[in-house]
């Protein structure tokens, strides 16, 4: 089943009385945007995978979607994907400190060098003329993580729409980083995913009072087409 798309009732209406609704951003311009898609990889998306979220598997035909549709209007599409060296070397902290010791090799061997278990998932449609960034941190955007910032000012694009795994992990650190930035930010509920609906329904309730627009996939394709002309080039 899939998880939930919209805030929380208390969150509109908290919103509603401080900034008047929930919309930040409301004309998104393809030549200024980026997708960005966040962690679509085996060990996360494959069933039995190490650190598998079963639910993103459910939007794998959103994220498929939305990214032939950017191309055809000509928005950048940046698959991201996690990679750490050998026994997680790059990241000791985190596996000596947040991974049980029994799962500690599997987990930093799941997204190492060219294991199986970090490449994308075979179901995700990735371009020719796509780019590939690798990170070695939650968020795409902390100084060291990746190349991601640099590429985005090379494209031009400052408004970031943001899918992927895990909603409030990856892509929810992204999203804070990337505001603080300065990018605006999008992220796309129905192509996000969660260990459970209340992980994702609280990352959506926090994203939109601070740091993005939450919108569906369908609502973002209507105005970006409607920007570059109203129809697919």
């Amino acid at each position: 089943m899939a998880q939930p798309t919209e805030v929380s009732d208390f969150v509109k209406e908290r919103l509603a009385g401080i900034r008047g609704g929930l919309r930040l951003y409301e004309d998104l311009q393809p030549g200024e945007t980026a997708f960005v898609v966040i962690d679509m990889q085996n060990a996360f998306v494959a069933e039995g995978g190490v650190i598998e979220v079963p639910a993103s598997r459910e939007i794998i035909p959103a994220i498929n979607r939305m990214a032939a549709k950017c191309r055809q209007l000509g928005v950048p599409v940046i698959w991201i994907r996690s990679h750490h060296p050998k026994g997680g070397a790059d990241w000791r902290h985190f596996f000596d400190h947040f991974v049980a010791p029994e799962r500690r090799e599997a987990a930093a061997a799941a997204l190492s060098d060219d294991a199986p278990s970090s490449r994308f998932h075979p179901d995700m449609d990735i371009g020719d003329e796509d780019y590939i960034v690798f990170k070695n941190r939650y968020s795409c955007l902390i100084p060291g993580s990746s190349s991601l910032e640099r590429l985005l000012r090379s494209l031009g694009c400052d408004t970031l729409l943001l899918a992927g795994t895990k909603t409030n992990i990856c892509v929810e650190s992204t999203a804070r980083d990337a505001m603080m930035l300065d990018f605006r930010v999008v992220v796309l509920s129905d192509a996000t995913a969660a260990l459970s609906d209340e992980e994702h329904q609280a990352s959506l309730n926090v994203l939109v009072q601070e740091f993005a627009d939450i919108l569906v996939t369908d609502e973002v394709l209507e105005e970006l087409r409607a920007n570059a002309g109203g129809a697919d080039r």
